[in-house]
């Protein structure tokens, strides 16, 4: 019997959002369907209720036409659906085969876990993945894009009827999303149903049959993707024809004098990087999952620390002991993981934008003013257009692209004087629209005289933001290029140079 999915009416309110309002549409088995929109346009809410993890909505939720009503995300699964988040739903002090066979670990004696079965089992998947990792690796000890692999390892194994991927391959190569994609066009040919969120147009087009768009909470339409464009799904994302998202972008054209310099520099996950950044320069660094990108980064702010080599800032030798250091320099990161480094989600925008200058509104160093406090936040939420009814608004209920600009606002708000911005993945999960008001910041931060390092693993970024790109593969550069000199193909010869 064909399997199908039906949305019927639903409709979602927090305080002050209204985030889906009477949305409805119908997803068939066999078929991958894309659920796209902006940030903000209601599909993880979507993906939420599907999922358990919201049931006070209006609407219903029909499985093969009966009516279910999920109170918990173990309700959920029982069902037979699985929802791969973008935030990861790992135990990382656990290893890979009890995370991917948490609920269902195999018996032995006396009540016991046989763990001669977990193991031969775990690795079968592994097998089947094509991924470099044990079964008794710790989960926490893995790169981000591991870690990824194991949650759609975990709801793989499950055979789930309704399987929803939320930006999957985000922090995945292109060989590990090979992999992904025969996995996932293997369980359309098996009938079932596949939900597949991206903001990744190429994606859309490789991989799903059709395409459901939202806007604003609501359904906007359902097309066939063979029988769209590009230009046509934006148009119906955003309500306006955006064109090329790069074009119109004010560069600096007038680099400063160099202050940031690495000569030789060595830790424990790089080796003997050699760099210079300029003010007003946006400096890329490129390079496959694992290559050392995030790793030379963390070294310039502190968080890992400098076995060898130098650190020449502002003319200075300088070695940052921790971020603190780092910070008090005038260097912020906004990092590759927003929800879990980049944000203190269950607290206010108010609250997230201050954290770095609590020192600076402030009375008598002790009391925090609220006013100031405030001061800061609302300057942010207006500069960077930050879609939120107020500023004490929770951040972990705001879109990804909007979380990303409370990150913004709080590096770049007037009580820090940021000298050095470093971007890790300052695009990921954000809409088409959100990204190109991110490039037309990172722009504006240049022309400021700020020096900007850009980490992108999408190569189109990297060569159209970056005036000069630095390429890295296992934890070592290979090679650098100017900007007239950077195009996909040399970028990527450069990548998987050893």
């Amino acid at each position: 019997m064909e399997q199908y999915l039906e949305f019927q009416n639903i409709g979602k309110t927090f305080p002050g959002v209204q985030a889906l309002k009477d949305v409805s549409f119908r997803m068939d088995g066999g078929k991958i369907v894309a659920l796209m929109g902006e940030n903000g346009a209601g599909k993880s809410t979507l993906l939420k209720i599907l999922s358990g993890e919201i049931n006070d909505y209006e609407g219903k939720v029909l499985i093969n036409g009966v009516e279910h009503h999920f109170s918990t995300p173990k309700d959920a699964i029982n069902a037979s659906i699985s929802v791969i988040y973008q935030e990861r739903q790992l135990v990382s002090q656990m290893n890979v085969m009890e995370n991917i066979f948490m609920e269902d670990l195999p018996g032995g004696k006396f009540g016991m876990v046989n763990m001669n079965q977990l193991k031969k089992r775990t690795q079968e998947l592994i097998d089947l993945f094509g991924i470099n990792i044990r079964p008794t690796d710790t989960v926490g000890t893995l790169s981000v894009a591991y870690q990824q692999m194991v949650e759609i390892m975990k709801s793989y194994r499950r055979d789930s009827h309704i399987i929803a991927f939320d930006e999957p391959t985000a922090p995945l190569t292109d060989t590990e999303i090979d992999i992904l994609f025969r996995l996932i066009k293997q369980l359309r040919d098996e009938g079932k149903i596949v939900i597949y969120v991206s903001h990744r147009m190429n994606e859309i087009f490789r991989i799903t049959d059709e395409v459901v768009i939202m806007k604003d909470g609501r359904f906007v339409d359902k097309v066939a993707t063979a029988e769209t464009t590009e230009a046509e799904l934006i148009k119906k994302m955003v309500g306006r024809d955006i064109g090329d998202t790069y074009a119109g972008l004010k560069r600096n054209e007038h680099l400063g004098d160099v202050f940031l310099e690495l000569k030789n520099v060595t830790t424990d996950y790089v080796s003997d990087i050699s760099l210079t950044l300029r003010k007003g320069e946006v400096l890329g660094l490129a390079g496959l999952a694992g290559a050392g990108r995030t790793e030379t980064a963390r070294a310039i702010f502190g968080a890992d620390p400098i076995i060898s080599g130098k650190m020449i800032y502002n003319g200075q030798e300088f070695r940052p002991k921790s971020p603190k250091d780092a910070i008090d320099k005038g260097i912020a990161l906004c990092p590759e993981d927003r929800k879990e480094q980049g944000l203190i989600l269950n607290m206010s925008i108010c609250k997230n934008v201050s954290a770095p200058v609590l020192n600076k509104v402030s009375t008598m160093g002790a009391f925090v003013s609220r006013k100031e406090e405030s001061a800061v936040a609302e300057k942010a939420v207006e500069t960077y257009a930050i879609k939120t009814p107020t500023i004490d608004k929770i951040t972990k209920e705001l879109s990804g692209g909007n979380q990303q600009k409370v990150i913004l606002g709080r590096w770049m708000s007037d009580k820090v004087d940021t000298k050095l911005l470093i971007l890790d993945e300052p695009t990921k999960g954000i809409d088409v629209g959100a990204k190109a008001e991110v490039y037309r910041m990172i722009c504006e931060f240049a022309r400021q005289g700020i020096g900007v390092i850009l980490i992108s693993s999408e190569l189109t970024e990297v060569i159209n933001l970056c005036d000069n790109i630095i390429v890295l593969h296992n934890g070592h550069i290979t090679g650098e290029l100017r900007r007239e000199e950077a195009t996909e193909e040399n970028v990527l010869t450069l990548a998987m140079k050893d």
